[in-house]
């Protein structure tokens, strides 16, 4: 395993203290509010900001502003709501070191990992500032009485949407939702993450350049328990990504106040290598997939099952691909994987690799943490022979860390792939795409990527991303990313006459013309 450097112990020129401070002024709390965090960087677990908290009251005004500001956001033409966003996303283009260095200071990342992020938000903010106003377009149906009565389900904004969002994804999961609920008209508040809360605070700013309003989004920051839960109290709609079990007590509160709310969870990934892959791709697609954001990403791959027949000759270049990895910190693209976000982190990684070693595990590569390259670093890490008795089998470890299971055929590694509660991204790596096309849709997995670990699907912005099972409840991306916002309305404008008996008929006379338009229609098969 390649190393680079030293570790780091300086941050960008431009991240001076004056700058935290103009970020850090940005959260939605009273000025005269003492409580704080403390960001550190994983890079050298040193102090990055302190930043003030927000409470309840914060938030409720924060919600309260922007009921305000939606009066005149939602009169706006879809045209004139996507002008802002699209000057966003050149300007996100344009100063995008900035977002990069921020994003890796905060969550510790490689620089290719950050971009990334980059690249998904400009994606969707050209996306859906270009089509807006076709997926939210008025839908003509047919009327109660045809020619009389004029029907279109027309589509409402929500309202304020709440959208709490991780640190390991601040730009593309913060702000990559918060484009359609503004284009489909909505306001919107953010909880930012306490790792990452000047990534996200960045970014607004940069919106708000761009001519969104500035109460139109605002960012809070705190403890999940406290802001997270004032601010479902207080929205219309909400958006979360994170644990499955907070995904749970979220929906839940959702529910006690019949909102509505789109979940991604968690995952325990599989990607399958059947006989006929080739290998060689299979190796490199599965390291990519595995080890991106040293494996904090909610679609990485975790559980690799390989038929019998190829296992030992994947396994050997899948052990080669990843022992050549460049691991490091760097704020350069000289690093294909960074460190872990925290000491939490690094102790659920170590606490999995230990306890699968101790009941009998084999490390084919990694397996060790690297202080000597950050605080939170550690190798990415190969592991054969896991057993249902091994925490790492079952449990989703979110970091560099996957297992190799042998298939004895496609059934067996259907019924492998398909083990646990989660259903969130699958991959299968064949030369047969028919038949991978067809064993992929028994996977339970909101997500499917043939030849591709994890990145062609949710690249793929016109298509819906979420999960199955445990994995969540709803999409991002595509048409329901941004319709999830909005309520459908129906407008029903009826002609010449009010629905009912005429009184020249009489109340049976038309019951009776009525059943005889019935039977006429169903023998005509008309809808």
């Amino acid at each position: 395993m390649t190393t680079l450097d030293t570790p780091i112990t300086t941050r960008p020129a431009w991240l001076t203290a004056e700058v935290v401070d103009r970020l850090t002024a940005l959260v939605a709390r009273d000025p005269a509010g003492s409580d704080s965090i403390e960001t550190r960087s994983p890079y050298d677990d040193r102090p990055v900001a302190r930043v003030g908290v927000s409470t309840v009251e914060d938030v409720a005004s924060a919600v309260h502003r922007a009921r305000g500001a939606g009066m005149t956001w939602r009169a706006r033409h879809p045209g004139q709501r996507a002008a802002p966003i699209l000057r966003f996303h050149d300007l996100l283009v344009e100063r995008q070191d900035e977002i990069l260095d921020l994003i890796q200071t905060e969550v510790g990342k490689s620089r290719f990992s950050a971009w990334q992020e980059v690249l998904q938000v400009a994606n969707l903010a050209r996306h859906y500032a270009r089509t807006a106003e076709k997926y939210l377009a008025d839908h003509s149906v047919r009327g109660a009485v045809p020619g009389l009565t004029k029907v279109r389900e027309v589509r409402v904004p929500k309202g304020v949407v709440g959208i709490v969002s991780p640190w390991n994804y601040p730009l593309y999961l913060g702000v990559g939702d918060v484009v359609p609920a503004l284009l489909a008209g909505n306001t919107v508040v953010s909880k930012a993450d306490s790792q990452s809360p000047l990534s996200l605070l960045w970014t607004r700013a940069l919106m708000i350049e761009a001519g969104v309003p500035a109460d139109a989004w605002s960012v809070v920051v705190g403890a999940g328990s406290v802001v997270g839960t004032a601010l479902i109290d207080a929205v219309d709609y909400v958006c979360f990504t994170g644990s499955t079990a907070t995904g749970r007590r979220v929906a839940a509160q959702a529910a006690e106040r019949l909102i509505g709310s789109s979940l991604e969870l968690g995952g325990k990934n599989p990607l399958v290598v059947r006989a006929d892959a080739d290998l060689d791709l299979a190796a490199a697609g599965t390291v990519a997939a595995a080890f991106g954001n040293s494996g904090q990403m909610c679609i990485h791959i975790e559980r690799v099952i390989v038929h019998r027949d190829v296992y030992e000759d994947f396994r050997d270049r899948l052990v080669t691909a990843t022992r050549a990895l460049r691991l490091g910190q760097t704020y350069d693209y000289d690093v294909d994987m960074g460190t872990l976000v925290s000491q939490a982190q690094l102790d659920a990684v170590t606490s999995h690799v230990a306890d699968a070693v101790e009941h009998g595990a084999t490390v084919l590569a990694g397996g060790s943490a690297r202080p000597d390259i950050g605080p939170f670093a550690h190798e990415p890490t190969i592991l054969e022979g896991v057993t249902p008795a091994m925490a790492v089998c079952a449990e989703e470890t979110f970091g560099p860390v996957i297992s190799l299971y042998r298939a004895k055929d496609d059934v067996d590694a259907l019924r492998r792939a398909n083990e646990g509660s989660y259903g969130l991204s699958a991959s299968i790596w064949s030369r047969d795409v028919r038949t991978a096309d067809r064993l992929g849709r028994q996977i339970r997995a909101g997500a499917l990527n043939i030849n591709d670990g994890a990145a062609a699907a949710a690249g793929s912005i016109e298509a819906g991303m979420g999960g199955m099972g445990d994995s969540g409840l709803g999409r991002r991306h595509g048409a329901d990313g941004i319709r999830k916002y909005t309520e459908v309305q129906t407008v029903a404008v009826q002609r010449l006459m009010p629905l009912g008996p005429p009184a020249a008929l009489g109340v049976e006379g038309f019951v009776r013309l009525t059943n005889r338009q019935l039977l006429a229609m169903r023998r005509l098969r008309l809808r």
